[in-house]
């Protein structure tokens, strides 16, 4: 359990530097945080997210810019108003990862 939590608190760092109006993969948080092959357990990490308040784990999408269908804090359609309150449009269900993805 101790390892998990180290590698869900570097998970958690990287997510709570995303700033408002951008957004992160899966895969690019995974990266940011030590092992590009963590993407599943970026997704489990923000599915337990101990407080969405201070980490935004609605700004991370898929590597088509699509919300996540089981997203934890009110599902697919709460995430994109999440975001869309940031400013960020949608495009055919997707975010432009050109334009809004961060770094």
């Amino acid at each position: 359990m101790k390892k998990e939590n180290s590698v869900f608190e570097k998970i958690y760092g990287v997510v709570r530097k995303i700033p408002k109006g951008k957004v992160l993969t899966y895969g690019a948080v995974a990266a940011l945080a030590g092992n590009p092959r963590w993407s599943r357990v970026v997704g489990y990490a923000l599915h337990v997210n101990p407080d969405p308040s201070t980490i935004p784990c609605h700004r991370v999408v898929n590597r088509f810019g699509e919300c996540s269908a089981s997203f934890a804090f009110g599902g697919e359609n709460r995430q994109r108003e999440l975001l869309e309150n940031e400013g960020i449009i949608f495009e055919d269900g997707r975010v432009d990862l050109e334009k809004y993805h961060w770094l």
